[in-house]
């Protein structure tokens, strides 16, 4: 047994909670143990069957994860093709190999296959329970069956074919996180098109530095969202988006919102798309049989949809990933890492923007019932989420690391005040978890919960570093590096060390990694993104710690680095310590080279209701940092903000905030279309004006 599955000392009998209730409130340190698995919960886990299972294939046995990983990394192909045997994959066409180029980029994944996601989608279809369950902020929940999404996404796909829309053809949807959201990407990837989707927060021009690189054939519009108590009227944007759309052939029309409205001229509104192509068609021919489900075989690197990174600081670049590489990558993770089955209801807080959204629709291959929200998750107060789970008895609820600590601060208690008993599992993700929000879990949620903390990319759609059901969850640290998942931390000299802070970097391919970036020819965007620094070797832009025990620790972004007095630092470590003082809601701390040779880091608070920066509360700051990291985190000077701003995906402008602080030009050094609150981008502006101004 390996020490990542070695027991502590102090850890607790296997069929014990580890947490203590009379531990709450008590100040977390990393690395405190919070939760084991019972013996029960490891025997279950599908991972732990598939362990069992690769004996049989002469393959094993493993004494402990940490083994298997080990195994998973150094024999790639071996690994893969278990997994495509493991859970059935069907093929048109077989492969002629498994990994025949494993250079990067541009590693060769099961050459010769041809199949499709969505086909395995709906082999896990099951009449006994719902597909969707769909949310509505202050509705009830509406069921979706899988009888009815096979009708919806079979008659769609009807529409779409008879549109002449197939492999080579882009799909693009402004939608929320609504069932019509899963509807069209199965029905786009049924046919062999390329999906791409993008939520109706963002305005027109977001959604045009997007789509206008992929030049849809198809375009699936929405009239608005729910959000906050309010019906948000998105029709102006959406048909603004739409017409400057040349490429645009054909346009799909939700009415969500606003139903008594005249719709979106020159199209199709949605239930007519769904019926087929006879209700379609503006011939309106007499009724034919519902149209089959139909799944056009594409090769194992055909394109399934196109993701987009932030474009926070310009065009965002299409992220273009595969059929096959999502598919085997998504039965590993869900299954493996998130622990999720057939039965399982499975919830993760997104909009249609993020890769999370893209997972939750991953666990329909497992069976589970994707559960959907389209509205605020502190409606009607910051309960929304917690109460969302009670109601719909959702089995795991993923959300962001920021919500779990605005729970804490808020003095909640969901396990003491809810019925959670469907709830066995919390994943959290978006930003580093600090040890305190993980101690919170474990004190007001339940002591029996499996944290799942995890971190990965829109880049691979996935997780590198993730949960594990078969081993315990220590505070600050996710629990293992995925299986498959070559991670490592290296050091300033492209050497792996551990128990240090270094760059997360994988050292061998995945199937997941993008096939491409649209629009990029010869591949320099790509290469340029993640191999510019260490040939060969994907550096993701994270600051890691791999730990003694095979757990990760990640620091922050490493292209945002905090390095004072020639010591590389975190700024997730600073955040922690910060906004664990009540006075402090959020903080966002940069690093700034100045020019004659210094180095300034200010810490920018948003403070609390009712308080005051003044010189006790920056005393506290400095004496808090000083105690729990060292005088080096200390930063140079506190100013008060009206708030931190953040991606359209919750994660913190660290890199915009610094170039406006050294001077770039606001145009080039933000895409405002990204962010969630532009005016907190003028209040930067404004105050990096007056300070190199010496105003």
């Amino acid at each position: 047994m390996s020490a990542a599955d070695q027991p502590a000392a102090d850890q607790p009998a296997a069929d014990q909670p580890a947490a203590d209730q009379s531990a709450a409130n008590q100040p977390a340190a990393f690395g405190e143990l919070l939760w084991t698995p019972t013996e029960a919960l490891r025997l279950r886990s599908p991972l732990q069957r598939y362990l069992d299972w690769l004996p049989k294939q002469g393959v094993g046995p493993f004494p402990a994860y940490a083994d298997a990983w080990q195994w998973s990394v150094e024999h790639p192909a071996e690994f893969w093709e278990t997994l495509w045997r493991y859970f059935d994959v069907k093929a048109a066409t077989p492969y002629t190999a498994v990994l025949p180029d494993a250079h990067m980029p541009g590693a060769q994944w099961f050459p010769g296959a041809t199949l499709n996601f969505a086909e395995h989608v709906f082999r896990a279809a099951s009449d006994d329970r719902p597909a969707l369950l769909f949310i509505e902020e202050g509705a009830e929940p509406v069921e979706v069956s899988w009888a009815e999404l096979r009708r919806q996404v079979a008659g769609l796909a009807a529409t779409f074919r008879a549109w002449g829309v197939g492999p080579g053809d882009t799909v693009a949807a402004f939608l929320p996180n609504t069932p019509h959201a899963i509807v069209a990407q199965l029905a786009t990837a049924s046919v062999g098109a390329v999906w791409s989707g993008c939520g109706p927060d963002f305005g027109a021009q977001g959604v045009l530095d997007r789509f206008a690189q992929i030049e849809p054939k198809v375009f699936v519009g929405v009239d608005g969202y729910r959000y906050g108590g309010k019906r948000i009227d998105r029709r102006a944007e959406c048909m603004d988006a739409r017409d400057a759309l040349p490429s645009v052939e054909h346009t799909v029309w939700v009415d969500y919102q606003f139903p008594e409205g005249p719709g979106c001229a020159e199209s199709i509104r949605w239930d007519e798309a769904v019926a087929g192509p006879s209700a379609a068609s503006a011939q309106a021919p007499e009724p034919e049989l519902e149209p089959e489900l139909e799944f056009e075989p594409v090769a194992f690197d055909h394109p399934l949809w196109i993701l987009y990174s932030s474009g926070t600081t310009g065009l965002p670049k299409g992220i273009v990933q595969g059929h096959g590489g999502i598919l085997l990558e998504h039965y590993k993770a869900i299954a493996f890492h998130m622990g999720v089955e057939e039965g399982d209801r499975f919830f993760w807080y997104s909009s249609t923007s993020w890769m999370m959204w893209n997972i939750v629709l991953g666990s329909l291959l497992h069976g589970a019932t994707a559960v959907l929200y389209d509205g605020s998750p502190a409606f009607p107060d910051i309960t929304g989420l917690w109460r969302l789970a009670e109601k719909t008895r959702t089995t795991m609820l993923g959300t962001s690391a920021g919500y779990l600590m605005a729970s804490q601060k808020a003095d909640l208690h969901p396990g003491r005040d809810l019925d959670l008993s469907a709830l066995r599992a919390i994943g959290s993700t978006g930003s580093p978890l600090p040890p305190t929000g993980f101690r919170w879990v474990y004190d007001a949620v339940g002591a029996d919960i499996w944290l799942n903390s995890l971190s990965g990319g829109t880049d691979v759609c996935t997780a590198f570093v993730a949960g594990n059901p078969l081993l315990p969850v220590y505070s600050g640290e996710i629990q293992c590096r995925a299986l498959g998942c070559a991670v490592e931390s290296w050091d300033t000299e492209g050497k792996p060390h551990i128990g240090e802070v270094g760059e997360l970097v994988l050292t061998a391919p995945t199937p997941s990694m993008p096939v491409k970036f649209w629009n990029d020819p010869d591949g320099h965007k790509y290469h340029d993104a993640y191999f510019d620094v260490y040939p060969g070797v994907w550096r993701h832009g994270d600051w890691c710690t791999v730990t003694e025990r095979g757990g990760v620790v990640i620091h922050g972004r490493s292209d945002s680095t905090l390095n004072k007095q020639g010591v590389r630092m975190g700024s997730a470590d600073i955040y922690e310590v910060v906004e664990k003082l009540p006075e402090i809601r959020e903080s966002l701390v940069i690093g700034v080279e100045l020019p004659d040779g210094g180095y300034w880091m200010p810490l920018f608070v948003h403070l609390a209701p009712d308080a005051v920066l003044d010189d006790a509360l920056k005393a506290r700051v400095a004496a808090a940092i000083r105690a729990e990291l060292t005088p080096r985190h200390v930063p140079d000077e506190l100013i008060e903000i009206p708030g931190v701003p953040h991606t359209r995906t919750g994660k913190r402008l660290e890199i915009p905030v610094k170039r406006l602080l050294t001077g770039a030009d606001p145009a080039k050094a933000v895409n405002l279309g990204t962010v969630d609150d532009p005016a907190l981008i003028d209040w930067f502006i404004e105050y990096s004006s007056r300070r190199n101004t010496g105003d």
